[in-house]
């Protein structure tokens, strides 16, 4: 996989180029061990998995005989790869809330025919190899040209350089970037999102666009170190102290959902920068993912996670890591466009209990409104 990373610091500190997150490795298991799993009674509290809107076709295993005919023989070329994203199911129609607190609200901004999600080894909350950089948003890995769509209807609020450092600097980190103020919010606040680092803007600000609306094309202006789309979600204002995780805001494939925790120390304070292994039963593939680091990011109102993953094929998972020499384990299920939750607290264990609504997180008033 190409290698680049949105590269500067929300706390008001910038740095130069460095290399990439080469990937992630899980680390190795040792210690005690505790295991969790969801009591037989949980089976009744998941809904049933909801029916796509847009089923794969079903090949029969056995088809008609062929003809006894020799087969034809022609000289093809060698094929090219095919797209990388082409097993992955469509797409949800935005908005989708199965969950009354769920809020799949936006497209992915990259088509289904280029990479269009995240990054793993660099998604929202994790730290730049080697600084203390925290990521506002997450990377998408899409090619040099890539388009580059408005993830939901609205106006655009900027468009150009500067968006960090002010109007028309060309050395500001997000390099070309444009922001859409949403003509929808959630819960009465307003929903903007950004789109940085590209290498030519195709709309103005002031102009409306709709979902799929072409705003320009992937680049690597800005502090980077190659192509790829730099995607934010910031809630009220549009400012970087008030991004949100997009992995919990863009709808998942059909079929597909996501999961989201709280690792919590014994005090409740967030467990930071812990590796957790998430494994499907079913496939036996595993998949890796950070809790947040200890700034710059928000978590949801709702959830108050420290931990999303993402694009996960409905089933049963194993969720474990690794902390102060014991292992933790918990077996959940993922339910399709559903957030699956789960907590754990030091010396409690795990719960897969709901968290309790709450009053949505006040905003820094120090907060710098870059536009309205």
């Amino acid at each position: 996989m190409r290698a680049k990373h949105f590269l500067f610091s929300l706390g008001l500190f910038l740095s130069p180029l460095m290399s990439l997150l080469s990937g992630c490795t899980a680390p190795a298991l040792a210690g005690s061990e505790v295991e969790a799993a969801a009591p037989p009674s949980m089976a009744a509290t998941i809904p049933p998995t909801p029916t796509p809107s847009a089923q794969p076709v079903s090949i029969p295993a056995t088809l008609w005989p062929l003809p006894l005919e020799p087969p034809l023989r022609f000289a093809l070329p060698t094929p090219a790869p095919p797209p990388v994203s082409i097993w992955r199911p469509p797409l949800y129609t935005p908005p989708l809330a199965l969950n009354p607190y769920d809020h799949f609200l936006f497209l992915r901004p990259i088509a289904a025919d280029e990479v269009n999600w995240p990054l793993p080894e660099y998604r929202y909350g994790d730290y730049f190899t080697g600084t203390d950089i925290v990521h506002t948003g997450i990377d998408i890995d899409a090619p040099q040209g890539t388009p580059v769509l408005a993830a939901g209807s609205g106006k655009v609020v900027w468009s150009g350089y500067g968006l960090y450092a002010g109007r028309n600097h060309l050395d500001d980190p997000y390099g070309l970037a444009v922001v859409i103020l949403h003509d929808f919010g959630y819960q009465g606040r307003k929903l903007y999102t950004v789109y940085a680092h590209m290498d030519q803007i195709t709309v103005t600000t002031g102009q409306k666009v709709a979902p799929g609306d072409v705003l320009g094309y992937v680049g690597s202006t800005g502090f980077t170190t190659g192509p790829h789309l730099h995607f934010e979600v910031r809630i009220e204002q549009n400012s970087f102290f008030v991004t949100r995780n997009p992995e919990l805001w863009l709808v998942p494939p059909q079929g597909w959902g996501v999961l989201a925790g709280s690792v919590l120390k014994n005090t409740g304070q967030p467990i930071e920068r812990l590796n957790i292994n998430v494994q499907s039963l079913e496939s036996g593939q595993v998949w890796q993912v950070r809790t947040y680091a200890p700034h710059s990011v928000n978590s949801d109102d709702y959830y108050r996670e420290n931990m999303v993953l993402s694009d996960l094929p409905a089933g049963k998972y194993r969720v474990s890591f690794d902390y102060k020499g014991t292992r933790y384990r918990l077996e959940t299920e993922i339910i399709a466009g559903m957030v699956r939750y789960f907590t754990f607290r030091e010396g409690q264990g795990f719960s897969i209990d709901p968290p309790a609504p709450s009053l949505p997180t006040s905003f820094p008033t120090n907060a710098p409104i870059l536009s309205r």
